[in-house]
């Protein structure tokens, strides 16, 4: 057998066991709850410590320019080296992970990312004695396989829920699994934030290493791959629902690819990654040195932003289920405008303390719920089941190109409007970046109103 063969045989989805006697039983009742609440907790905290190993460099971004090592304009190219390869690797792993054993394609890539994070650490000590240039290249290599590896992440986890919860409880446990992007930014700036404040960014990065350990061990012991894996029936049984359609996957994938609704939903995905990421990115830079915050401080009201976003998430599937009905369309339009009344005030609200906590309050909230919504729950409704990673592949695509474009831009406005003083010190102008910032937001919220037509979840499987 062919070591590609091996691979294969060793990422492909687990084969069925015969169904055990306790099925159709309390017994067996209370062991199906037991095993989609382990794979429920395993998807959430594991992709949340994804995100520590992902988000470390935000952190890092001042400390490096301080440093001299390397100014914004090459921070957004090692930013953008990331977001550009989990792009492409999120429409990729996002069809392959639909013939996935989850489990073991999800600990695979939080392995290879905790150790790109260790390794730059490491490199982080001997920077003085190797060229700058050289460091810099191999920071764009590493981060970008950060990059892919990192899109070895959300695939398996939401595609866990697919496999594990009925329709009618899926919104609402994916708006609670989507709090893992904002624990994991908010453990970003809180852990590694406070690690590289007291000992430099390089231990950050150490830092971030040891949570995706943690991460890895969590989706071991824990996540599991199919109900018939373990004995059981399909979701589709356990939940009474309609039979799956006849078609292969690869067919239903082909369709996924041929329905508008579906591009519209990476489209408007795409320009509210733009301001989140803008955010995430350049928003500690944005405090300090245009509304002359400290460091601690700045990291303290980003990581509002991170913590505001999980009650967001949490609420955002539970609210659309219970009081929607499952319609998503509404409150995507009133938190997609909320998300750019709150940039507008964090950027033009002035500089006291409260107005831009309760900026970042509300950014956060509504990020958190637009995060569940235009990246991934909405364009999930509308496909069939068996198409779950190829919807979110598409989106992700969509929107971790918008992501790394918009590092790349950010980072060339921010550069661009610097000036360097006669002391040495430099001075931001950040005008023309926060419009660009701005007006991504509002065309976020518009986009979803050409899919009016798709209301309640509106799909056949």
């Amino acid at each position: 057998m062919s070591i590609l063969k091996k691979i294969g045989n060793f990422y492909s989805i687990s084969a069925p066991i015969p169904q055990s006697d306790d099925v159709g039983t309390p017994k067996g009742e209370k062991r199906y709850r037991r095993l989609a609440f382990e794979s429920f907790v395993a998807a959430t905290l594991g992709y949340s410590l994804y995100y520590v190993c992902r988000t470390s460099l935000n952190v890092m971004k001042k400390p490096i320019i301080d440093s001299g090592f390397l100014d914004a304009a090459e921070l957004g190219v090692i930013g953008s080296a990331l977001l550009f390869a989990y792009a492409i690797g999120k429409a990729v792993n996002g069809f392959v992970c639909d013939y996935c054993n989850i489990k073991r394609f999800m600990a695979t890539g939080l392995t290879i990312s905790l150790l790109v994070n260790l390794t730059m650490g490491l490199l982080g000590f001997v920077d003085s004695a190797v060229p700058t240039a050289v460091i810099f290249a191999i920071f764009i290599v590493l981060w970008a396989i950060n990059g892919w590896s990192q899109s070895m992440g959300s695939p398996p986890a939401i595609i866990s829920l697919s496999r594990w919860f009925p329709l009618s409880r899926r919104g609402t446990f994916y708006g609670i699994f989507s709090a893992s992007h904002n624990l994991g930014e908010f453990f970003s700036f809180l852990f590694v934030g406070n690690v590289v404040l007291a000992a430099g960014w390089q231990w950050g990065f150490v830092g971030s290493a040891v949570a995706g350990a943690i991460g890895v061990t969590l989706v071991l012991l824990l996540l599991h791959d199919t109900p018939q894996s373990k004995g059981l029936p399909a979701i589709e049984t356990i939940a009474h629902e309609k039979a799956q359609s006849d078609l292969s996957t690869s067919q239903i994938q082909k369709q996924v690819l041929l329905t508008p609704a579906v591009w519209v939903l990476a489209g408007a995905s795409a320009f509210m990654y733009i301001s989140r990421y803008a955010i995430n990115g350049w928003g500690m830079l944005f405090l300090e040195e245009v509304k002359g915050f400290d460091s601690q401080t700045a990291v303290w009201i980003i990581s509002i932003n991170a913590l505001l976003g999980i009650f967001g998430t949490v609420l955002s599937g539970w609210f659309s289920d219970s009081l929607f009905k499952g319609d998503r369309r509404v409150p995507a339009l009133i938190f997609g405008v909320m998300n750019t009344v709150a940039l507008l005030l964090f950027i033009y609200g002035g500089n006291a303390l409260w107005v831009n906590v309760l900026a970042m309050s509300l950014f956060g909230i509504a990020m958190g719920v637009l995060i569940c919504f235009l990246g991934g729950l909405m364009a999930v409704d509308i496909v069939p089941r068996k198409a779950t990673g190829a919807a979110l592949g598409i989106v992700g695509i969509a929107s971790y190109i918008a992501a790394g474009l918009q590092d790349v831009i950010s980072g060339w406005l921010i550069e661009r409007g610097t000036t360097t003083l006669a002391d040495g010190s430099r001075e931001y102008d950040f005008t023309w970046v926060t419009i660009f910032w701005i007006t991504a937001s509002i065309i976020s919220f518009l986009l979803p109103l050409l899919n009016w037509k798709y209301g309640k979840k509106d799909r056949e499987d």
